[in-house]
């Protein structure tokens, strides 16, 4: 295994000249869950035909099976484009408090992260979220909580 190091951008990463990259910080994850404080449901969902791009979807425990309509809200998180992820713990509660108090759905996208997939690739993998989403504008959508509780008309 490669040991020269090309590049660091500490205290985030470190890339090897064999194009390993070693991510310096704690990789914590949560898994979706319903959240007992809010009460809010979530669960990950693949969006992109090959794979490559995922998303966690949350949905407000009152909207299950109620004829109301919520608005959906699609959340990019944070990162810089090399760090974090859908299911990071930050982004995880933030979005449980978020879906509960606005009562909206929310969808946070976990695209491709550099240095491994350049930038322009989170943006493609971001608007291949955005059209998944809007695939479920006339409730036929591939996710059912979308086709069911969302209202796609104040997105």
């Amino acid at each position: 295994m490669e040991t020269e190091v090309v590049y660091e951008l500490l205290p985030l990463l470190r890339v090897y000249k064999d194009g390993r990259v070693e991510r310096l910080r704690e990789k914590a994850t949560v898994p979706p869950s319903v959240d007992e404080k809010t009460g809010v449901q979530s669960k990950d969902l693949t969006i992109s035909s090959d794979g490559a791009v995922s998303a966690r979807l949350y949905v407000p425990q009152a909207a299950m099976g109620c004829p109301l309509r919520l608005p959906v809200l699609v959340y990019f998180h944070g990162g810089r484009f090399i760090d974090h992820s859908a299911s990071s713990p930050i982004y995880h509660n933030h979005l449980n408090t978020l879906v509960a108090e606005a009562n909206v759905i929310a969808i946070t996208v976990n695209y491709r992260r550099a240095p491994e997939h350049p930038l322009p690739v989170a943006y493609d993998d971001s608007w291949t979220a955005l059209k998944w989403v809007a695939s479920h504008s006339a409730r036929n959508g591939p996710e059912e909580w979308l086709n069911s509780n969302a209202n796609l008309k104040k997105v």
